[in-house]
């Protein structure tokens, strides 16, 4: 655990088990009229990460209990590092290293990120990535590293056998679309 002063922003970098992922926790001010914290700055993101890569595109999803998006990735010259956060509500947020020359291919990862913990998670390229609602509705927000490229997306059905994931919901909660649905097994997917 690394911590680093910014005059008065403290950021705490926690390390993920999976090489290259990391979890920020913001200084986080609050008082009767509620919470103040920075979310990103690219210098101090650039100094504290010691990642060089700007963030080209930020999207954001709102959704509702038991909604479950992914896993999903984009491969090639494409894949995408993605910094990620609940902005409302809470949601688990589970990462899967699909990188085959990497120490801990085919290792997950999951942490609860709410706008209560205000945690971040750094998603390095070469992760597949997903999460569940466990709040009745969650605002979902995530700066990517590289754009959106339909030709490049790919992904790993949520359920796989082999990689065990505990989305810690019983399956009949969960909320999955048609096309998370056909996403391929872990060994069959087009890493």
């Amino acid at each position: 655990m690394a911590n680093i002063y910014y005059n008065w922003i403290k950021l705490e970098r926690i390390e993920t088990p999976l090489a290259g992922s990391f979890i920020i926790r913001p200084r986080v001010f609050e008082d009767e009229r509620g919470i103040f914290c920075e979310t990103f700055k690219d210098d101090k993101f650039k100094e504290f990460s010691g990642i060089d890569r700007p963030f080209v595109q930020d999207n954001q999803s709102a959704s509702t209990y038991g909604v479950l998006r992914g896993l999903h990735f984009q491969r090639g010259e494409m894949s995408q590092s993605k910094l990620v956060r609940a902005v409302v509500g809470e949601v688990l947020d589970v990462i899967v290293d699909i990188r085959r020359d990497s120490p801990t291919f085919g290792q997950s990862f999951s942490v609860r990120l709410s706008d209560k913990n205000h945690l971040q998670l750094y998603v390095p390229r070469g992760f597949a990535h997903g999460f569940v609602t466990l709040s009745p509705r969650s605002v979902f927000a995530y700066k990517c590293d590289n754009y959106y490229d339909k030709s490049s997306e790919g992904g790993i059905i949520y359920n796989d056998p082999e990689l065990a994931l505990d989305w810690e919901l019983d399956a009949s909660e969960l909320i999955i679309s048609e096309k998370d649905l056909l996403l391929p097994k872990f060994q069959d997917a087009s890493l």
